[in-house]
C-alpha cells in the first residue's frame, strides 16, 4: 500500500472519501476500491495497490508505442500494472487493464532498480504502457524522476482520461505521450467506455499547447462503430485546427476481443481510406498500424513530400534526415530526433529487474 494522491474526505459520510484523479470521481467507503480497482480506501485514506509491482517489463522499439516522431529507431522499456479507469468492451489488452492486482503483478521493482535498468539495456526511454498510467500516477512520477535523473526519457501510453487537477502534474514527469482516442463521438465513450469524450480532447489542448510533452495520437478503427467518413472528417478537421497539423496521428487495426467479439478484423482498406481523409483534412503526419503497410507507417516531409523516414513494421530502411529537417529540401520535420536514428530494430525482448 503506497499513500495516493488526488482525493478529498467526503464531508458528512464518516470515513468515505472521493478520488479526484480522474473524471470517475469514485466514492469508496472504507475497503472499497474504485472502478480502474487499484486505488482503495484503506481506514479513510486513498492507498495506491500496485506501487512497486508490475504485470512485466519489455524492451520494445518506440514505434510500437506508437511513436514515429520520438527518437525513432531506438529502444524503450515498457512496463505497466495492473486495472484501468476506462471501461471499453473493444479492450485489445484486457488480461491486464481488467486483472485483478494480486493476479498478475508477479514482477516488483522500484523506480530506482527500473531507471537503472534502462540503462544498462541502453534504452533511449521507459515507457509506461499496456495499461493506463493514470491510474498508478505516484509510481509512474518516481519511475519518471529516477529515469531523468540518468538521462533516460519517459512515455506515457494513456487515454488521457484525468482531471483538470490532476493533468499537470502527471504530465509533468513525462517527455512524450501517445493519446489514445477511442472515437470522436461521447455516444461511442459512453456507449462502449464508460466515459466521456470533453476531458480527452481537454488533455490533448492541455498537453500540445501548455507543455514540451511531444504528443502523438492514436485511433483503434472498429467496424461501424467509429469508421465512417463523417466521423473521421470531424476527428481529423479537429486535430488539425485545435492541436495544428503537425501532430501525428495514427489509425490501427482492430481485432475481436474481449467483449466485442461478433466485429470483423479492421480491413487495411479502412485504414488507408482514413489515411487519406486525414491527410485531405490537412494533416501532415498520419501513420497506419497492425497491420503490414510501409506506405501508411513511412515518414515524409511535409514539404517536398519526400520519403524521410522509412519503415517496415517497426524496422527502419532508408533515413533522410539531417538533425531535425529533410535531407533533401531542408523543411523542419517535428519531434524529438537525434543526430542518427536508433538501431533497435523490431526486436522484443522480456527482461526482469
Amino acid at each position: 500500500m503506497h499513500q495516493g494522491r488526488y482525493w478529498h474526505p467526503i464531508p458528512d459520510s464518516p470515513g468515505q472519501i472521493q478520488c479526484d484523479l480522474c473524471p470517475r470521481y469514485c466514492k469508496p467507503r472504507p475497503g472499497q476500491r474504485g472502478l480502474c480497482y487499484v486505488r482503495q480506501n484503506v481506514a479513510g485514506e486513498m492507498k495506491l495497490t500496485t506501487y512497486g509491482r508490475s504485470s512485466g517489463f519489455c524492451v520494445d522499439p518506440i514505434e510500437k508505442k506508437p511513436l514515429n516522431h520520438f527518437y525513432p529507431g531506438s529502444s524503450v522499456l515498457s512496463f505497466g500494472t495492473a486495472g484501468c479507469n476506462l471501461s471499453c468492451s473493444f479492450c485489445q489488452n484486457w488480461s491486464i487493464s481488467k486483472a485483478r492486482d494480486m493476479d498478475t503483478l508477479a514482477d516488483q521493482a522500484n523506480p530506482e532498480a527500473i531507471a537503472e535498468r534502462a540503462l544498462e539495456l541502453g534504452c533511449r526511454s521507459v515507457a509506461f504502457t499496456y495499461n493506463d498510467p493514470v491510474i498508478f500516477l505516484e509510481y509512474a512520477l518516481d519511475v519518471a524522476a529516477a529515469c531523468r535523473a540518468r538521462g533516460i526519457a519517459t512515455v506515457a501510453v494513456t487515454a488521457g482520461y484525468v482531471t483538470d487537477e490532476a493533468r499537470p502534474e502527471f504530465f509533468s514527469g513525462m517527455d512524450a505521450a501517445n493519446v489514445d482516442l477511442k472515437a470522436f463521438t461521447e455516444e461511442f465513450y459512453a456507449k462502449h467506455c464508460a466515459a466521456e469524450l470533453a476531458p480527452v480532447k481537454e488533455t490533448l489542448r492541455y498537453l500540445v499547447h501548455e507543455t514540451e510533452v511531444w504528443v502523438e495520437i492514436t485511433v483503434l478503427l472498429i467496424p461501424d462503430e467509429n469508421d465512417s467518413d463523417a466521423e473521421l472528417t470531424a476527428l481529423s478537421q479537429w486535430v488539425c485546427e485545435a492541436l495544428g497539423p503537425s501532430v501525428p496521428l495514427h489509425f490501427s487495426a482492430f481485432h475481436p476481443d474481449f467483449r466485442m467479439r461478433d466485429k470483423e478484423r479492421t480491413p487495411a482498406a479502412t485504414l488507408t481510406r482514413a489515411r487519406q481523409i486525414a491527410k485531405s483534412a490537412g494533416l501532415h503526419h498520419v501513420y497506419t498500424g497492425n497491420v503490414h503497410d510501409p506506405t501508411g507507417s513511412s515518414s515524409y516531409c511535409a514539404n517536398c513530400d519526400q520519403l524521410v523516414i522509412e519503415r517496415d513494421w517497426y524496422q527502419l530502411g532508408a533515413y533522410r534526415l539531417r538533425g531535425a529537417a529533410c535531407a533533401g529540401c531542408g523543411a523542419p520535420f517535428p519531434g524529438r530526433l537525434a543526430e542518427a536514428p536508433g538501431t533497435w530494430g523490431r526486436r522484443r525482448l522480456p527482461v526482469r529487474i
